[in-house]
């Protein structure tokens, strides 16, 4: 943002040298990018951050001045005559689109006689680098650079139908700017138009068939608020940027419209004559306040580390334009402000970032002084804990990545390709967004797996041959009620994984990120049919719990057909769980078990089972069966003789640590516990003891 001293000092004085008011600037939060005098003119570039489109005109930047110099603002009068004829009866103002345009107001000026601007005027715009054109649209760029907020001149005469329309841009409209370009419209811009045709980009540059020029006598004044998303986006597709849209995409000063628009017209009317129509058009008058914010005065010194007095503090927030209220507990009111133990803070329209007592504590410090804050200043810092969700999800990463996987990060949409490839959870199909967020990519996820394919395949095809992924993210499940248009997607955190390796790996890591996460239950697979998957190589992850069997993920090989699509070697593994259910079936704090100081008894045990029988479902009957003195089940080795054995059965062998907490077991209460073992097991699973 450029300023020129001489016009800054028009609303403040300026007390300070040049070299100490621009490092004042600076540690208050405008940095101080460069000066350089041009023909006796002091031009100072200030960097303004995008929260502060308030400081992108003279008198945003002038009122940080006052209250770092302690000086009140002093804003120009506003004054003109208005004529016996009505603005109503010569313009009509129609908004169908007020999602953006929330405010739009217009004002006639009859009789202006077009031409040079005076030289006073011209020095001030060329001095911000803007070209000079006629005394009108100069004066509209003047108040522009004077408050912030853009303006816009219509020829009147070239208003068909005497009527301006706030619409969507119609399919297959075009509009010559006053850049002499051709743009297409569509339905998400916003232009201006009268009866016939579009005479402006809303927010962005006005129309070529109705700028003023030298024949023109009367102008219609434009002053609005345009939505900063319907700005940004106009402007980035049409590759268009002007001035205009860069403060309308920073939010302007809603209150404001009306003062940029009454200062546009005594201006003009001082300088290219003419007589302003009585009243103004407008679609929204009225501006609501700002939601109050509390500060609590002893947040400062907590959040500082230094104390600041009440009436410092009240005298910088209502200089930076905020109504202050004082709150009492109850003192005399000749100690008010001794005594007030928080202030009730109305932010002013122009300030849009003040929104919480942290906000208002940045503006005390800023203002302030940042170097007035030691060093070493004493700031108590109290951590909050993580929420249960980051704690089991910083467990779940610790087990992928200690087994191999790297986290990967992917866009929430996808192409329509993509998306149809494979979702195992619904076969509702994906919502839309209204635009592509990425470049054919308007489909909201279902599933991670399918963006995690086409990682390990860019992996792949880059020569990173041990892309193993997972991913936690959010997927975008359809609503249930078709009926309702303006149903939300359902949105839930997933983990989904991506391997190369075989199916009883992933499961093996699966089952220990459930252990880690200490989830009780047993995890059961079925076999089901999802697309995207091999036939009869996808199963649900079902855990029980000895009451309710739950779905809780699936896992699966991926169809061949897919892998060879993404040119992918060999076979692929899938999962994909959902991850705010193992939250809430997770018990994070460590729970403790008592030592036992008594020696434990091994068994080994070797069964012969129908080859159907899962390790799972034998692990299931052998705990049922026993007591709290099993206190270890492993796993040995299984191994087949049809010989013996016949047909479709197994040998497992497995081994049994025993052990009480109160007493030494005996050999006869090892036997016991082992004979109700292999009893559960004939009965419940046809098992035989090999002895």
């Amino acid at each position: 943002m450029l300023v020129t001293l001489s016009w800054l000092s028009q609303y403040v004085d300026l007390k300070l040298p040049h070299d100490e008011l621009v490092d004042r600037l600076s540690l208050s939060g405008l940095n101080h990018e460069s000066s350089e005098t041009v023909d006796g003119e002091t031009i100072v570039d200030l960097e303004v951050t995008s929260n502060r489109g308030d400081c992108l005109g003279h008198i945003g930047v002038a009122r940080e001045i006052a209250v770092l110099t302690e000086q009140k603002l002093k804003l120009p009068k506003v004054q003109f005559t208005e004529s016996a004829v009505q603005a109503a009866d010569l313009i009509s103002v129609a908004n169908d689109f007020p999602e953006a345009c929330p405010r739009y107001t217009a004002r006639v000026i009859q009789g202006v006689t077009v031409g040079e601007s005076p030289e006073w005027l011209q020095r001030a715009l060329r001095s911000m680098g803007i070209g000079v054109v006629n005394n009108v649209v100069d004066v509209t760029n003047y108040v522009m650079m004077e408050c912030g907020q853009p303006l816009h001149a219509f020829d009147a005469a070239a208003v068909a139908g005497q009527q301006l329309v706030i619409r969507p841009g119609l399919p297959s409209e075009k509009l010559q700017a006053i850049d002499h370009r051709d743009y297409d419209l569509t339905a998400e811009t916003c232009v201006i138009a009268d009866a016939d045709a579009a005479l402006a980009i809303a927010g962005v540059m006005g129309g070529a068939s109705s700028e003023v020029s030298e024949r023109t006598t009367d102008v219609i004044i434009e002053a609005a608020d345009f939505t900063p998303l319907a700005v940004r986006r106009t402007a980035r597709r049409l590759k268009l940027h002007s001035p205009s849209s860069f403060r309308f995409e920073r939010r302007v000063d809603p209150r404001g419209i009306d003062w940029a628009s009454r200062r546009a017209c005594q201006l003009i009317t001082e300088i290219a004559g003419g007589s302003v129509a009585a009243g103004v058009i407008d679609t929204a008058p009225s501006v609501a306040d700002r939601p109050p914010v509390e500060l609590r005065l002893s947040q400062l010194p907590r959040v500082l580390g230094i104390e600041i007095d009440v009436a410092t503090v009240q005298r910088i927030l209502a200089g930076l334009g905020c109504r202050v209220d004082l709150a009492h507990d109850g003192a005399s009111e000749a100690g008010a402000n001794r005594n007030a133990a928080s202030l009730r803070c109305v932010p002013p329209s122009w300030r849009h970032d003040l929104t919480r007592e942290a906000d208002l504590i940045e503006e005390v410090a800023r203002i302030h002084g940042y170097d007035k804050i030691p060093e070493n200043a004493p700031i108590p810092v109290a951590p909050s804990s993580k929420r249960p969700f980051d704690s089991a999800m910083a467990r779940l990463r610790g087990v992928l990545t200690s087994a191999g996987l790297s986290e990967a990060m992917t866009p929430s949409v996808v192409t329509e390709k993509l998306d149809a490839s494979l979702s195992p959870w619904t076969d509702r199909p994906a919502m839309q967004t209204r635009t592509a967020m990425l470049e054919g990519s308007k489909r909201l996820r279902r599933t991670l797996i399918p963006s995690l394919l086409q990682s390990r395949a860019a992996n792949w095809a880059s020569a990173s041959l041990h892309a193993d992924l997972f991913e936690i993210a959010h997927a975008y499940l359809p609503p249930q009620d078709d009926g309702n248009a303006d149903a939300l997607p359902v949105e839930t955190y997933h983990v989904g994984l991506i391997m190369g390796d075989d199916f009883f790996v992933a499961k093996g890591i699966i089952e220990t990120a459930l252990t880690r996460l200490g989830i009780r239950g047993q995890l059961s697979v079925e076999t089901v049919e999802r697309d995207g998957f091999a036939s009869g190589g996808v199963v649900a992850l079902t855990l029980a719990d000895g009451q309710t069997d739950e779905v809780i993920g699936y896992l699966g090989v991926v169809a061949d057909s897919l892998v060879r699509s993404w040119k992918l070697p060999g076979s692929v593994i899938a999962a994909e769980l959902s991850a705010e259910r193992l939250v809430e079936l997770s018990h994070l704090v460590p729970q403790q078990q008592a030592v036992s100081a008594f020696p434990s008894i091994l068994r080994d045990l070797n069964l012969v089972i129908p080859e159907s029988v899962r390790w799972d479902a034998l692990s299931n009957v052998i705990h049922s069966a026993a007591d709290e003195r099993l206190t270890n089940l492993s796993y040995q080795e299984t191994y087949r003789n049809e010989k013996q054995d016949g047909p479709d059965r197994k040998r497992v062998l497995f081994s049994l640590e025993l052990q009480s907490l109160s007493e030494t077991l005996s050999g006869t209460d090892a036997d016991g516990i082992v004979e109700n073992i292999v009893a559960a097991c004939e009965r419940e699973l046809d098992a035989v003891l090999m002895r």
